[in-house]
């Protein structure tokens, strides 16, 4: 275990957004010291306004007190608020330290932690990791982009681990914090309109996970992703680096040999057969390889992990297989908002394909997707409120119907889709132009077929 880390001193606080990270942050900051302001720019949930109360915290909602926000020594920032929005430039101006939710909770416990990150892959091998030290009986939280609010957590309970799964929104203002296992999935272009377009941002945004790891640290990455590999290149790296290749095989860390999973680092070693797997696909035979070696890593059992990742559920929007209509099969891949979660859902398809395309484009290059929608995909379903540059990708290959409502998106493929073919929600693309949120037009989708 780590020692301790001393408390900061008291401080004036404002916490800009009111969602899971933001609340819980207050809560943890009230227990900790004083003068702890909350604000959001727009309509605070009322269980979030419930919990504020409850701990006599001060806060404001619809819009942004400049004058009490500005006089502050600290700033606690949800990760969904640009650099570019105008209180956080102003607070550059001034030379107020703003840090993330994750980077303020650390200070206040000394648990293992055991952070993912990466462009696809993130929830499910969090969840992953987090089911088998679960299992086992360890005490464990998960935080971050999943579950509860880390620094709630950290306020209220008392766990040994930490499973945090990272997004490259996080990351950016993270800086003292120090990973004890670090997995970087892959990289692949994604939300390049919060890095200028500028695909190295967002790579050197990722690499964050690694700062400050030291020599009893573990970094886990995947060597077949060239531009992880590139980069490494060029980094100086403290930590003990392990690695997961579907590929090739390793002398050490995890790798694929004779349909097993085969993991051998040092005096810990472990394999297991595939297709004892639950979760199908390529992606995430690499998941379950990552979430296995940080399993042993903290020393759990063989047994207990084989049997974890033989009874793991998957995770709901991720390729969830919902449900049969007359002999068509429709699938919710929701949370496939960018190019290359679509890549891997279309990977795992078979042909005959009726594809649900579109919405917010984050810059997606649709190139990366053509041969698989030529072998593939039979119509594309275009739910978005522009598809210029869908129909220019695909318009030569496949039919596109442009439709906008998830409503009319399931009919439409419905119509079109016959015995034996699969509907495929797999956007691509973010979820604001017609829904709340990627769980919200996974929902609708869920719901829609239900209705047809």
């Amino acid at each position: 275990m780590r020692k301790q880390k001393k408390k900061a001193r008291r401080a004036k606080i404002a916490i800009l957004g009111a969602g899971e990270s933001g609340v819980g942050a207050a809560v943890l900051a009230k227990k900790n010291l004083d003068n702890v302001f909350v604000s959001d720019i727009g309509e605070i949930k009322s269980k979030y306004k419930n919990i504020l109360n409850k701990y006599k915290i001060e806060w404001e909602e619809n819009k942004h007190n400049e004058e009490k926000i500005l006089s502050v020594d600290l700033i606690i920032k949800s990760p969904g608020i640009p650099d570019t929005s105008k209180m956080i430039r102003l607070a550059i101006e001034k030379k107020i330290k703003i840090i993330s939710e994750i980077e303020f909770a650390y200070k206040y416990t000394n648990a293992k932690t055991i952070c993912i990150t990466g462009s696809n892959g993130k929830t499910t091998t969090a969840l992953l990791i987090y089911h088998i030290l679960k299992n086992v009986g360890l005490k464990v939280g998960l935080a971050g982009n999943i579950g509860h609010s880390f620094a709630m957590q950290v306020a209220n309970n008392n766990f040994d681990y930490y499973v945090i799964e990272l997004s490259s929104f996080q990351l950016d203002n993270m800086y003292d914090f120090r990973a004890d296992i670090a997995l970087l999935l892959n990289i692949s272009p994604d939300h390049l309109d919060r890095y200028d377009n500028d695909f190295n941002k967002y790579i050197e945004s990722k690499f964050r996970i690694i700062q400050n790891q030291t020599k009893n640290d573990f970094f886990i990455y995947n060597p077949d992703d060239k531009n992880i590999k590139n980069w490494i290149k060029n980094k100086k790296i403290n930590s003990t680096k392990l690695q997961v290749s579907l590929e090739n095989k390793l002398v050490k860390g995890a790798f694929l040999e004779d349909n097993k999973v085969v993991i051998n680092i040092e005096n810990k070693k472990f394999n297991m057969f595939t297709d004892s797997l639950t979760i199908k696909g390529k992606h995430n035979t690499s998941n379950s390889m990552f979430a296995a070696l940080s399993a042993k890593l903290v020393n759990i059992r063989n047994e207990s992990i084989r049997e974890s990742l033989s009874d793991f559920k998957g995770v709901e929007h991720r390729l969830e297989e919902f449900i049969s209509v007359r002999g068509i099969d429709f699938i919710n891949d929701s949370k496939a908002t960018n190019i290359n979660s679509t890549w891997y859902a279309l990977e795992s398809m078979e042909d005959n394909v009726v594809l649900i395309l579109g919405g917010v484009d984050k810059g997606n290059d649709y190139s990366i997707l053509y041969d698989l929608v030529k072998s593939k995909v039979k119509v594309i379903v275009c739910l978005s409120k522009d598809c210029l540059k869908i129909k220019k990708a695909f318009g030569k290959i496949v039919p596109i119907y442009k439709v906008s409502s998830m409503d009319e998106a399931v009919k439409t493929s419905y119509n079109f889709a016959k015995d034996g073919d699969t509907v495929l929600l797999s956007p691509a693309c973010a979820s604001f132009d017609f829904f709340e949120n990627y769980e919200d037009r996974g929902n609708q989708f869920k719901s829609a077929v239900l209705n047809l």
